[in-house]
């Protein structure tokens, strides 16, 4: 009897040829972008985005949609030089970069990934905590062992993996669709939000920089192009194109379904605290003070998504970090061996009585300095035809690629000349 997987692979090239084509045999194209997607609801959006609303309203909305839209265009550049080439863009980047560059990518790549894990493992642990009462310490532990557990399937082929990464998207979206009800958003507020780019103040950059970092990751450019680089067995370029054709529907639905659910978590933040709590930045305070703004079911929900949002993401990490080492250098450790060291940094941060979501906070700004890396890369190899060949990027892609590059790289420099105290043109206060 066949597996999940060898069925969907079956499906697949059933597909493909032209044996089946019911709308539910398209479904067997989604999985990938959904797993990537995870990256981009992960507990440092909660922690970014509880501070864009409460403290600005509104008015950063914009941050998060422009952010959606690049890391759409990111995501399905990156499925297609999996589907293309069946290489991942580390693999591409060993392959075709001198050996000082690949070791500096990987270097970086890597303190991208504990970043990652930080925020994730934070805060899978921190909703625990304060859903059940436990110690931090005991609900990072518990969140260790659900994560390890979870991992476990990947050893039965991708579509088990897909299916339970796709339940917890499910639960988290549920959860903000109910806060939605819940919240008296203004929703005049929110389409100007949305339309209307401002940065109020130097410290509404620092948060615009974390939206970003905390949406565009680093780790889910490396990791969709190895989702997708041995899931479908295309025979042709015909084959390629239709596989191109699911993978960017599902990018887009997949990234549109995680950027409605960043957008509320800031609408939530902004229609709860923002009038009278401006002042809440913290993911602890955020679930005390909803509890007698909007009920203790509205706070049990917003625990609920970051416990799932936690462990789900963090699965996801360690998906990614293994990854990026075997593309980098050839080198595969035991995936429990990953799971531990890339959860050292939050027990230390722990250790050290640091403050958990401004530690999370300041994992984002350090994903979105480590973002240039991957998406310079990903935008030359699409483009090389020896490379990419007819699926090469045309010159509109290239150009969008290039400005969300920018826009990327602007606000990164922009945010270290706020670190170190020089003046920013535009922004005031």
């Amino acid at each position: 009897m066949s597996n999940l997987t060898e069925t969907t692979r079956g499906g697949i090239s059933a597909v493909l040829s032209g044996k089946n084509r019911s709308w539910r045999s398209k479904l067997l194209f989604a999985g990938p972008a959904i797993i990537a997607s995870v990256a981009y609801m992960d507990p440092g959006n909660y922690a970014t985005n509880i501070q864009a609303g409460a403290g600005y309203g509104y008015s950063l909305l914009w941050v998060v949609l422009l952010a959606n839209l690049i890391a759409m265009l990111f995501q399905a550049l990156s499925a297609r030089l999996g589907i293309v080439t069946g290489k991942n863009l580390a693999e591409l980047s060993r392959d075709n970069f001198p050996k000082p560059v690949v070791w500096i990518m990987w270097v970086i790549s890597e303190v991208a990934a504990m970043a990652t894990d930080l925020a994730e493992f934070l805060g899978g642990a921190i909703g625990l905590a304060l859903l059940f009462g436990l110690p931090l310490f005991v609900g990072m532990v518990i969140t260790a062992i659900v994560t390890y557990a979870i991992l476990i399937f990947e050893r039965y082929g991708f579509r088990p993996m897909e299916l339970i990464i796709s339940a917890m998207v499910g639960v988290i979206g549920l959860c903000y669709l109910a806060e939605l009800i819940i919240a008296p958003v203004d929703w005049a507020s929110v389409g100007l939000g949305m339309m209307q780019p401002v940065l109020p103040d130097t410290l509404a950059l620092t948060i615009a920089v974390g939206i970003i970092g905390a949406t565009v990751m680093p780790h889910a450019i490396y990791l969709h192009s190895g989702l997708m680089q041995a899931r479908a067995e295309p025979r042709n370029d015909s084959d390629r194109r239709k596989v191109l054709r699911y993978s960017n529907i599902e990018v887009v639905l997949a990234l549109a379904v995680a950027g409605m659910v960043n957008i509320a978590m800031v609408v939530m933040a902004a229609s709860a605290f923002h009038q009278g709590h401006s002042d809440v930045a913290e993911i602890e305070t955020a679930y005390h003070t909803l509890t007698p703004l909007l009920g203790a079911a509205a706070a049990s929900m917003f625990l609920l998504s970051l416990i799932f949002s936690g462990i789900s993401s963090s699965v996801v990490g360690t998906m990614a970090g293994q990854m990026i080492m075997q593309g980098f250098l050839h080198f595969s450790i035991p995936v429990w061996v990953r799971r531990l060291v890339t959860m050292i940094p939050a027990f230390a941060v722990v250790g050290m009585g640091v403050n958990a979501t401004q530690a999370l906070v300041m994992s984002q700004v350090v994903l979105s300095i480590a973002l240039p890396v991957p998406m310079i890369a990903l935008i030359i190899f699409s483009a090389r035809k020896d490379i990419m060949g007819a699926f090469a990027t045309g010159p509109l892609i290239r150009t969008l690629a290039g400005i969300g590059a920018v826009v990327v790289l602007a606000l990164n420099f922009v945010l270290l000349a706020d670190v170190f105290g020089l003046p920013i043109p535009f922004i005031t206060g």
